[in-house]
């Protein structure tokens, strides 16, 4: 299924994608809700991020291929950091290109959305930790991030973590095509068969460090060509079995 979050009369509330149609949803999608007859147009909804996360964990250097492409090292454990709820924007929302920099990068990812409250959870029942999968950005102020060494300044800008345009929940994360179009022009594309860390290792990896909630996301990192955008370019991300995000770069 395919779950949708959008703007009907100036109040958010969730749904379910029916052929071209939106069913709006009672309750909560983490929990208990249910797909009630009033329907909606598709394409007269306006999507918004799919969900709200308390956090966004985000892995580094988690495709081989990526690894090759910086010459660095494949890690021994997972490389984590963290982006703000407030980086994050929905479909078509534009991305804002920060004074403070002049480098800004899109890095197409497989998001994966957390369905339950989880803690310490083994690699056996990770899959059940899992609600579903989106199309996600890390955008990042590539200049910013070789400055500081550290992330938390080149991934936390307002507008750096759009994701969408909803969460699936019917597929395989084991081998999905992630792709990047800058300007229509393929940058990016390789399967997530490439993840050093696996998307259910990640999960539980993760979740040894720290409690994670429902609407909680983890990016699981890029494959290799990554590279700027410019006032004005539309960055497209394609996932496999879940559709397309598409922003476009504003000057701030």
């Amino acid at each position: 299924m395919k779950f949708v979050r959008f703007c009907r009369n100036d109040e958010v509330v969730y749904g379910v994608v029916d052929k071209d149609c939106v069913r709006e949803i009672e309750g909560d999608i983490f929990s208990d809700c249910r797909a009630l007859e009033h329907r909606y147009p598709l394409e007269e909804c306006r999507l918004l991020a799919p969900c709200s996360p308390s956090k966004i964990v985000a892995v580094g250097l988690n495709y081989r291929t990526h690894a090759e492409e910086l010459k660095m090292e494949i890690p021994e454990e997972p490389l984590l950091f963290l982006k703000p709820p407030t980086a994050v924007i929905g479909p078509g929302e534009p991305i804002c290109f920060p004074d403070m920099s002049q480098r800004v990068d899109y890095e197409a990812e497989l998001g994966v959305v957390v369905g339950r409250t989880c803690r310490q959870v083994s690699l056996q029942d990770a899959p059940d930790a899992v609600f579903g999968y989106t199309c996600f950005n890390d955008v990042t102020a590539r200049d910013l991030q070789q400055k500081d060494v550290q992330f938390t300044r080149s991934k936390s800008f307002d507008t750096f973590a759009p994701m969408g345009p909803w969460i699936e929940t019917d597929t395989d994360p084991d081998s999905l095509l992630v792709e990047s179009f800058l300007n229509g022009e393929k940058r990016q594309s390789q399967r997530t068969g490439d993840l050093i860390f696996p998307v259910y290792e990640l999960v539980s990896f993760i979740s040894r460090v720290m409690t994670l909630y429902p609407g909680d996301v983890i990016a699981t990192g890029t494959p290799s060509g990554i590279g700027p955008m410019q006032v004005g370019d539309e960055i497209e991300i394609r996932v496999e079995g879940i559709g397309s995000l598409k922003n476009t770069v504003v000057r701030q």
